[in-house]
Protein backbone atom coordinates (compact mmCIF):
# COMPACT_ATOMS: atom_id res chain seq x y z
CA UNK A 1 0.00 0.00 0.00
CA UNK A 2 1.45 3.67 -0.62
CA UNK A 3 2.12 6.03 1.56
CA UNK A 4 -1.01 8.10 1.32
CA UNK A 5 -2.85 5.43 1.32
CA UNK A 6 -2.26 4.27 4.37
CA UNK A 7 -2.42 7.85 5.54
CA UNK A 8 -5.92 7.87 4.61
CA UNK A 9 -6.61 4.59 6.03
CA UNK A 10 -5.44 5.72 8.79
CA UNK A 11 -7.23 9.01 9.16
CA UNK A 12 -10.25 7.06 8.63
CA UNK A 13 -9.96 4.95 12.05
CA UNK A 14 -9.19 8.14 13.65
CA UNK A 15 -12.34 10.20 12.49
CA UNK A 16 -10.66 13.45 13.65
CA UNK A 17 -12.64 16.94 13.37
CA UNK A 18 -10.37 18.85 10.69
CA UNK A 19 -11.54 22.53 10.04
CA UNK A 20 -10.69 24.18 7.27
CA UNK A 21 -11.46 28.17 7.16
CA UNK A 22 -11.47 29.10 3.89
CA UNK A 23 -14.65 27.39 3.22
CA UNK A 24 -15.80 29.77 0.04
CA UNK A 25 -13.13 28.73 -1.86
CA UNK A 26 -13.55 26.28 -4.94
CA UNK A 27 -10.15 23.97 -4.45
CA UNK A 28 -11.34 23.63 -0.09
CA UNK A 29 -15.20 22.80 -1.01
CA UNK A 30 -13.97 19.98 -3.54
CA UNK A 31 -11.67 18.60 -1.11
CA UNK A 32 -13.91 18.54 1.32
CA UNK A 33 -16.53 17.14 -0.43
CA UNK A 34 -14.21 14.42 -1.48
CA UNK A 35 -12.89 13.45 2.28
CA UNK A 36 -16.64 13.68 3.10
CA UNK A 37 -17.64 11.21 0.63
CA UNK A 38 -14.68 8.84 1.56
CA UNK A 39 -14.99 9.12 5.09
CA UNK A 40 -11.38 10.37 6.03
CA UNK A 41 -12.56 12.98 8.43
CA UNK A 42 -14.90 15.03 9.90
CA UNK A 43 -15.01 17.93 8.15
CA UNK A 44 -15.98 21.66 9.44
CA UNK A 45 -16.24 24.85 7.53
CA UNK A 46 -16.45 28.06 8.37
CA UNK A 47 -18.70 30.15 6.20
CA UNK A 48 -22.00 31.43 5.82
CA UNK A 49 -24.03 28.39 4.89
CA UNK A 50 -25.77 30.52 2.34
CA UNK A 51 -22.58 31.10 0.48
CA UNK A 52 -21.17 27.17 1.37
CA UNK A 53 -24.38 25.81 0.16
CA UNK A 54 -25.12 28.28 -3.11
CA UNK A 55 -21.00 27.30 -4.46
CA UNK A 56 -21.24 22.96 -3.46
CA UNK A 57 -24.62 23.20 -6.08
CA UNK A 58 -22.78 25.28 -8.43
CA UNK A 59 -19.51 22.88 -8.58
CA UNK A 60 -22.07 19.89 -7.96
CA UNK A 61 -20.72 18.62 -5.08
CA UNK A 62 -22.78 16.00 -3.18
CA UNK A 63 -21.19 15.49 0.19
CA UNK A 64 -20.99 19.35 1.27
CA UNK A 65 -24.85 18.27 3.65
CA UNK A 66 -22.50 16.12 6.07
CA UNK A 67 -20.06 18.88 7.05
CA UNK A 68 -20.71 21.35 10.25
CA UNK A 69 -21.19 24.54 8.77
CA UNK A 70 -20.41 27.50 11.22
CA UNK A 71 -20.93 31.23 10.40
CA UNK A 72 -17.86 33.04 12.09
CA UNK A 73 -20.28 36.38 11.96
CA UNK A 74 -22.98 34.36 13.74
CA UNK A 75 -22.69 30.94 15.78
CA UNK A 76 -23.68 30.09 19.83
CA UNK A 77 -20.32 30.08 20.91
CA UNK A 78 -18.46 33.35 19.68
CA UNK A 79 -18.52 34.65 23.37
CA UNK A 80 -17.13 32.35 25.18
CA UNK A 81 -14.32 32.20 22.34
CA UNK A 82 -13.67 35.81 22.78
CA UNK A 83 -13.73 35.68 26.56
CA UNK A 84 -11.28 32.64 25.81
CA UNK A 85 -8.91 34.94 23.75
CA UNK A 86 -9.30 37.89 26.35
CA UNK A 87 -7.75 34.91 28.78
CA UNK A 88 -4.84 34.10 27.06
CA UNK A 89 -3.63 37.48 25.83
CA UNK A 90 -4.87 39.28 28.95
CA UNK A 91 -0.80 40.18 29.43
CA UNK A 92 -0.65 41.39 25.41
CA UNK A 93 -4.04 44.02 26.62
CA UNK A 94 -6.38 42.64 24.65
CA UNK A 95 -10.21 43.83 25.14
CA UNK A 96 -13.34 42.17 24.78
CA UNK A 97 -14.47 43.89 21.72
CA UNK A 98 -11.43 43.63 19.89
CA UNK A 99 -11.47 39.59 20.74
CA UNK A 100 -15.17 40.03 19.60
CA UNK A 101 -13.60 41.57 15.93
CA UNK A 102 -11.02 39.30 15.47
CA UNK A 103 -13.25 36.00 16.49
CA UNK A 104 -14.76 36.77 13.08
CA UNK A 105 -12.13 36.20 11.06
CA UNK A 106 -11.80 32.56 10.20
CA UNK A 107 -8.40 31.44 11.10
CA UNK A 108 -8.72 32.96 14.46
CA UNK A 109 -12.00 31.08 14.40
CA UNK A 110 -10.44 27.45 13.60
CA UNK A 111 -7.88 28.58 16.02
CA UNK A 112 -10.06 29.18 18.92
CA UNK A 113 -12.38 25.74 18.53
CA UNK A 114 -8.68 23.59 18.27
CA UNK A 115 -7.96 25.59 21.96
CA UNK A 116 -11.60 25.14 23.23
CA UNK A 117 -11.47 21.49 22.38
CA UNK A 118 -14.34 21.96 19.19
CA UNK A 119 -11.99 20.88 16.52
CA UNK A 120 -8.83 18.38 16.52
CA UNK A 121 -6.79 20.11 13.66
CA UNK A 122 -6.98 22.53 10.98
CA UNK A 123 -5.48 23.35 7.20
CA UNK A 124 -5.42 26.96 5.83
CA UNK A 125 -3.21 28.66 3.28
CA UNK A 126 -5.29 27.84 -0.33
CA UNK A 127 -6.29 31.70 -0.14
CA UNK A 128 -3.57 33.16 3.05
CA UNK A 129 -0.34 33.95 3.55
CA UNK A 130 2.19 31.40 5.80
CA UNK A 131 1.82 34.37 8.21
CA UNK A 132 -1.72 35.16 8.66
CA UNK A 133 -2.33 31.31 8.55
CA UNK A 134 0.74 30.75 11.65
CA UNK A 135 -0.05 33.79 13.63
CA UNK A 136 -3.12 33.46 15.47
CA UNK A 137 -1.92 29.54 16.23
CA UNK A 138 1.65 31.34 17.86
CA UNK A 139 -1.11 33.22 20.12
CA UNK A 140 -3.54 30.89 20.79
CA UNK A 141 -2.60 27.31 20.81
CA UNK A 142 1.17 28.08 21.05
CA UNK A 143 4.18 25.58 20.92
CA UNK A 144 4.63 21.89 22.58
CA UNK A 145 5.64 21.46 25.89
CA UNK A 146 9.72 21.69 25.56
CA UNK A 147 9.51 23.01 22.26
CA UNK A 148 10.34 27.22 21.51
CA UNK A 149 10.08 26.38 17.56
CA UNK A 150 7.99 25.53 14.31
CA UNK A 151 9.16 23.83 11.55
CA UNK A 152 8.00 22.23 8.23
CA UNK A 153 9.37 18.95 6.95
CA UNK A 154 8.25 17.20 4.03
CA UNK A 155 8.26 13.70 3.51
CA UNK A 156 10.18 12.78 0.05
CA UNK A 157 9.15 9.58 -2.27
CA UNK A 158 11.74 8.65 -4.48
CA UNK A 159 11.53 6.27 -7.69
CA UNK A 160 14.93 4.94 -6.67
CA UNK A 161 14.03 2.70 -3.75
CA UNK A 162 17.94 2.45 -2.48
CA UNK A 163 17.12 6.17 -0.66
CA UNK A 164 16.64 6.17 3.04
CA UNK A 165 13.45 3.76 3.70
CA UNK A 166 12.51 2.14 0.67
CA UNK A 167 12.70 5.74 -1.65
CA UNK A 168 11.57 7.78 1.56
CA UNK A 169 13.06 9.95 3.59
CA UNK A 170 11.71 12.92 5.40
CA UNK A 171 13.62 16.31 5.36
CA UNK A 172 13.43 19.21 8.38
CA UNK A 173 13.24 22.15 8.25
CA UNK A 174 12.25 23.34 4.92
CA UNK A 175 9.65 25.67 5.27
CA UNK A 176 9.74 27.63 8.56
CA UNK A 177 12.35 28.94 10.36
CA UNK A 178 15.54 30.91 8.83
CA UNK A 179 18.28 30.42 11.03
CA UNK A 180 17.65 28.35 14.26
CA UNK A 181 19.73 28.36 16.74
CA UNK A 182 21.80 24.90 18.13
CA UNK A 183 19.02 24.58 20.53
CA UNK A 184 16.24 24.95 17.94
CA UNK A 185 17.85 23.00 15.46
CA UNK A 186 17.70 20.34 18.10
CA UNK A 187 14.15 20.70 18.72
CA UNK A 188 13.63 20.52 14.98
CA UNK A 189 15.50 17.13 14.89
CA UNK A 190 13.31 15.43 17.69
CA UNK A 191 9.56 16.67 16.30
CA UNK A 192 11.42 15.62 12.69
CA UNK A 193 12.09 12.40 14.03
CA UNK A 194 8.69 12.03 15.50
CA UNK A 195 7.36 12.88 12.48
CA UNK A 196 8.92 10.62 10.73
CA UNK A 197 7.57 7.50 12.72
CA UNK A 198 3.86 8.92 13.27
CA UNK A 199 3.52 10.18 9.87
CA UNK A 200 5.91 8.21 7.59
CA UNK A 201 5.65 5.21 10.08
CA UNK A 202 9.43 4.27 9.61
CA UNK A 203 12.24 4.19 11.80
CA UNK A 204 14.03 7.27 12.28
CA UNK A 205 17.96 7.36 11.86
CA UNK A 206 18.26 11.12 11.67
CA UNK A 207 21.29 12.75 9.83
CA UNK A 208 22.52 16.14 11.33
CA UNK A 209 23.92 17.48 8.05
CA UNK A 210 25.84 20.26 7.46
CA UNK A 211 29.44 20.77 5.31
CA UNK A 212 31.69 18.31 7.44
CA UNK A 213 31.93 15.11 8.71
CA UNK A 214 32.99 14.71 12.07
CA UNK A 215 34.94 17.37 12.38
CA UNK A 216 36.66 17.86 8.68
CA UNK A 217 35.95 21.12 8.71
CA UNK A 218 36.04 23.95 11.48
CA UNK A 219 33.47 26.76 11.66
CA UNK A 220 30.72 28.03 14.07
CA UNK A 221 28.40 26.79 11.87
CA UNK A 222 30.03 23.02 12.31
CA UNK A 223 30.11 23.86 15.92
CA UNK A 224 26.16 24.49 15.68
CA UNK A 225 24.76 21.23 14.28
CA UNK A 226 27.66 19.30 16.69
CA UNK A 227 26.27 21.27 20.00
CA UNK A 228 21.94 20.63 18.15
CA UNK A 229 23.48 16.91 17.81
CA UNK A 230 24.50 16.83 21.28
CA UNK A 231 21.32 17.74 22.30
CA UNK A 232 18.98 16.25 20.77
CA UNK A 233 20.19 13.18 21.88
CA UNK A 234 19.72 13.69 25.33
CA UNK A 235 15.89 15.18 24.54
CA UNK A 236 14.96 12.43 22.83
CA UNK A 237 17.08 8.86 23.46
CA UNK A 238 14.58 6.83 22.19
CA UNK A 239 15.52 7.80 18.69
CA UNK A 240 19.01 7.97 16.61
CA UNK A 241 20.52 11.13 15.96
CA UNK A 242 24.09 11.63 14.29
CA UNK A 243 26.00 14.72 13.16
CA UNK A 244 27.88 16.16 12.24
CA UNK A 245 27.33 14.58 8.74
CA UNK A 246 27.51 15.68 5.25
CA UNK A 247 25.20 14.75 2.97
CA UNK A 248 26.66 11.98 0.74
CA UNK A 249 28.31 10.45 4.45
CA UNK A 250 24.59 10.58 5.83
CA UNK A 251 23.24 8.56 2.95
CA UNK A 252 25.25 6.55 1.05
CA UNK A 253 26.42 3.48 2.62
CA UNK A 254 30.36 3.18 0.87
CA UNK A 255 31.38 6.75 1.91
CA UNK A 256 29.57 6.65 5.44
CA UNK A 257 31.41 3.53 6.53
CA UNK A 258 34.81 5.18 4.95
CA UNK A 259 33.84 8.57 6.76
CA UNK A 260 32.33 7.19 9.99
CA UNK A 261 33.01 3.67 10.89
CA UNK A 262 30.82 2.29 13.20
CA UNK A 263 27.95 5.31 12.75
CA UNK A 264 24.42 3.85 13.47
CA UNK A 265 23.54 6.41 10.85
CA UNK A 266 25.96 7.26 8.71
CA UNK A 267 24.85 5.69 5.12
CA UNK A 268 21.58 4.68 6.20
CA UNK A 269 20.07 8.26 7.36
CA UNK A 270 16.11 8.26 6.60
CA UNK A 271 15.86 11.64 7.96
CA UNK A 272 17.89 14.46 7.56
CA UNK A 273 18.11 17.57 9.44
CA UNK A 274 19.40 20.69 7.27
CA UNK A 275 21.44 23.53 9.37
CA UNK A 276 19.00 26.43 7.75
CA UNK A 277 16.20 26.70 5.87
CA UNK A 278 17.53 27.96 2.57
CA UNK A 279 19.67 24.59 2.51
CA UNK A 280 16.39 22.67 3.31
CA UNK A 281 14.50 24.38 1.03
CA UNK A 282 16.85 24.12 -1.60
CA UNK A 283 17.57 20.67 -1.42
CA UNK A 284 13.90 19.62 -0.84
CA UNK A 285 12.99 21.35 -4.54
CA UNK A 286 16.20 19.71 -6.21
CA UNK A 287 15.49 16.44 -5.82
CA UNK A 288 12.17 16.89 -6.33
CA UNK A 289 12.77 18.10 -9.56
CA UNK A 290 15.77 16.22 -10.35
CA UNK A 291 15.01 13.13 -8.80
CA UNK A 292 11.56 13.41 -9.64
CA UNK A 293 10.36 12.66 -6.42
CA UNK A 294 7.04 13.13 -4.52
CA UNK A 295 7.09 15.72 -1.93
CA UNK A 296 4.31 15.43 0.37
CA UNK A 297 3.73 18.57 2.69
CA UNK A 298 4.69 20.91 4.15
CA UNK A 299 3.72 18.98 7.42
CA UNK A 300 4.18 21.71 10.39
CA UNK A 301 5.76 20.14 13.33
CA UNK A 302 6.23 21.90 17.06
CA UNK A 303 3.07 23.60 17.87
CA UNK A 304 0.94 21.93 20.05
CA UNK A 305 -2.06 20.72 18.22
CA UNK A 306 -2.25 19.97 14.41
CA UNK A 307 -2.56 23.31 12.33
CA UNK A 308 -1.00 23.05 8.35
CA UNK A 309 0.00 25.09 6.04
CA UNK A 310 -0.49 25.15 2.20
CA UNK A 311 0.48 26.67 -0.94
CA UNK A 312 -1.76 29.10 -1.98
CA UNK A 313 -0.80 27.54 -5.51
CA UNK A 314 -2.51 23.86 -4.32
CA UNK A 315 -4.57 21.43 -5.68
CA UNK A 316 -7.88 19.82 -4.30
CA UNK A 317 -5.29 16.46 -4.51
CA UNK A 318 -2.77 18.55 -1.77
CA UNK A 319 -5.92 20.06 0.39
CA UNK A 320 -6.91 16.25 0.50
CA UNK A 321 -4.06 14.59 1.23
CA UNK A 322 -2.71 17.40 4.00
CA UNK A 323 -6.29 16.84 5.59
CA UNK A 324 -5.11 13.71 5.83
CA UNK A 325 -2.00 14.07 7.29
CA UNK A 326 -3.17 16.47 9.68
CA UNK A 327 -6.12 13.43 11.00
CA UNK A 328 -2.79 11.36 11.70
CA UNK A 329 -1.19 13.91 13.31
CA UNK A 330 -4.44 14.50 15.72
CA UNK A 331 -4.24 10.86 16.57
CA UNK A 332 -1.24 9.86 16.88
CA UNK A 333 1.61 12.10 17.78
CA UNK A 334 -0.68 15.00 19.65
Amino acid sequence: MELMDKIKTNAKKFNKRIVLPEAWEERTLRAADILLGEGIARIILLENPEVVHREALKFGLKNIGKATIIDPADHEKKEAYADLMVEIRKSKGLTKEEALKLIENPLYLATLMIKAGDADGEVAGANNATGDVLRPAFQYVKTLPGISVVSGAFIMIMPDKKWGEGGMMVFADCAVHPNPTAQELAEIAVCTAQTAKAIAEITPKVAMLSFSTKGSAKHEMVDKVVLATKLAQEMAPQFQFDGELQADAAIVESIGKLKCPGSPIAGQANVLVFPTLESGNIAYKLVQRLANAEAIGPVLQGLAAPINDLSRGCSVSDIVNLVAITANQAGGSY
